[in-house]
């Protein structure tokens, strides 16, 4: 009996980018709504990506099927 593989999951496809030495990137949250309370200083620092934490990647790349 053959092993089925593993589908990706495309929504997590659709928003994390694996960079090139194989970190993932994320968006950062709380950026769409609510944002007249939020500094624009806060809003400024919520526009730029980062790097997903190392605790996190494992299970993200498995997600993604990479």
């Amino acid at each position: 009996m053959a092993k089925n593989k593993m589908k990706s999951h495309r929504g997590a496809c659709k928003r994390l980018k694996l960079t090139g030495t194989g970190k993932i990137k994320r968006n950062k949250a709380y950026k769409s709504h609510i944002l007249t309370k939020k500094t624009p200083k806060r809003k400024m620092g919520l526009r730029k990506s980062t790097i997903l934490t190392s605790a996190d990647t494992k299970r993200m790349l498995r997600s993604m099927a990479k």
